[in-house]
């Protein structure tokens, strides 16, 4: 740890790169299992009602993320400008601190809730049929679209 080796950058990216994926599994599976178990189980009629729902809180996630992270970087565009001391204050240093969180939500959080409601929807879609056809509500009896 004398600081004179040369980093593998290769090595600190595959790790990055593989601890990224592994973390992705599970809400992956979460999105495109969501459609599929609440159609099956419930039927089509459900599973409108869980889009429905999936779309008025996601577009309001969405504009919430955006819009935040856009006020964080303008705050700190603010400060820089002169603003409550300017840099090196440590007003700028809290500006620094929301801006680096900012950056994530109004960069990629916001719009990708908009590509997690296009799966749900277009995955619905594909199995809409086999939905009406065999969910368990209908086989059991209990639901009955008659």
């Amino acid at each position: 740890m004398e600081g004179t080796g040369q980093p593998d950058y290769e090595r600190c990216v595959a790790i990055s790169t593989v601890s990224s994926l592994r973390e992705m599994i599970l809400p992956g599976v979460l999105v495109m299992g969501s459609p599929i178990v609440v159609g099956f189980i419930m039927g089509p009629a459900a599973l409108a009602g869980m889009l429905a729902g999936g779309l008025v809180s996601g577009v309001q996630m969405a504009i919430s993320a955006s819009n935040t992270g856009g006020a964080w970087d303008n705050a700190k565009k603010y400060i820089e400008a002169g603003a409550y001391g300017g840099k090196g204050t440590s007003v700028h240093a809290a500006a620094v601190v929301g801006d680096t969180v900012g950056d994530p939500l109004k960069d990629t959080s916001g719009p990708s809730l908009n590509i997690l409601m296009k799966l749900c929807a277009v995955e619905s879609l594909v199995f809409a049929s086999f939905f009406e056809r065999y969910n368990l509500g209908k086989v059991t009896g209990w639901y009955d679209t008659n």
